[in-house]
């Protein structure tokens, strides 16, 4: 799998609205254009609700 940059993760989350689904992060990410790397890894995260990007970030990076 690709490495994810960091900064392309908080790009790809910006403007979500917390708490959100593992959905919504996806749908936001490809809305962002987000790298496929990204997409794939949000897609795969195994929570399904984040209470903000500080859990998503935690998620991807040790996941």
């Amino acid at each position: 799998m690709a490495k994810i940059n960091p900064i392309d993760l908080q790009k790809a989350l910006s403007g979500v609205d917390y708490p959100a689904k593992r959905d919504q992060l996806v749908q936001n990410a490809r809305k962002k254009k987000a790298d496929d790397a990204v997409i794939d890894k949000l897609s795969h995260l195994k929570e399904d609700e984040f209470s903000g990007p500080d859990k998503v970030s935690h998620a991807v990076f040790n996941e």
